[in-house]
């Protein structure tokens, strides 16, 4: 299985699309908020199911704030992290995840991009696709992807 996680798409899409054709083929995309109007043409253009959780900017879109899904062997909670103060530190997003039994919780809004392994809850932010605040600026998304045994393995991919 391979899966797509993106954030921070404020309505500028044409990374996005780039993404899709770099990437595909693709099993799932994970949104994770912040899509400005987006929505319905990240669906139309999407080849494969979507999981969806609105930002802080989605004012106009009727979607969940956070959801908890199970993918392969790891229950993962999606939140966009602006409700868990996720700018500071990711200690109340963790917290969250423990109470639930999550292994994974990704979530975006600070666009610079995390992957940290470590620990009882794994911590995945894809950064933004299309304004960055990593010290390079450069468009970033994550590639979720399985080994024969079923256990994940997350790629930080730079859009250049």
């Amino acid at each position: 299985m391979k899966i797509l996680i993106v954030s921070d798409t404020h309505g500028k899409n044409d990374n996005y699309k780039e993404v899709l054709k770099r990437v595909s083929p693709i099993d799932l995309v994970i949104h994770l908020g912040d899509f400005e109007g987006g929505v319905d043409y990240i669906r139309s253009i999407t080849p494969c199911p979507i999981e969806l959780v609105s930002g802080n900017n989605d004012f106009f879109y009727r979607l969940p704030k956070e959801k908890i899904l199970n993918i392969g062997k790891y229950k993962v909670m999606l939140s966009h992290g602006h409700r868990y103060g996720v700018n500071f530190n990711t200690n109340h997003i963790r917290e969250t995840a423990i109470i639930n039994n999550v292994d994974i919780v990704m979530f975006g809004h600070t666009h610079v991009p995390m992957i940290n392994l470590s620990g009882d809850v794994w911590i995945v932010n894809p950064g933004s696709l299309a304004y960055p605040r990593q010290e390079e600026r450069i468009p970033t998304f994550i590639i979720m992807d399985f080994d024969d045994h079923g256990d994940a393995h997350f790629t930080l991919n730079y859009l250049n």
